[in-house]
């Protein structure tokens, strides 16, 4: 498979902890730097099969990191923005490329 890596991406864990006034606060952990082949949403047939993550408007497809579990409470930051992601699969179960749907959003603040 040949993947042209054309973005770099941080995949990010958020975590809500409170200060010492007991105000709720996030940080930001970067789990991975990593390099992804980007592709925002657009009208192929592609995507009209994913129907059922309509809401997603990107996705990013990856090596597989030993020993990290990427999960849809993470988030990726690249310079197109911030993505919520939805859902993460395994390329064809083999353990070498992992595919992300995700969502953009802004964040208030």
């Amino acid at each position: 498979m040949a993947i042209k890596l054309n973005t770099f991406c941080d995949i990010i864990s958020t975590e809500s902890t409170k200060d010492a006034e007991g105000f709720a606060t996030k940080d930001d952990t970067v789990i991975a730097s990593i390099r992804a082949y980007f592709e925002p949403k657009n009208s192929t047939v592609k995507w009209a099969n994913m129907a059922q993550f309509s809401e997603a408007n990107a996705l990013f497809r990856f090596r597989k990191l030993p020993d990290v579990s990427i999960t849809p409470s993470m988030i990726i930051s690249c310079d197109t923005g911030r993505y919520k992601i939805l859902s993460v699969e395994d390329v064809k179960q083999r353990g070498m490329w992992m595919e992300v749907l995700a969502q953009k959003f802004e964040e208030v603040g």
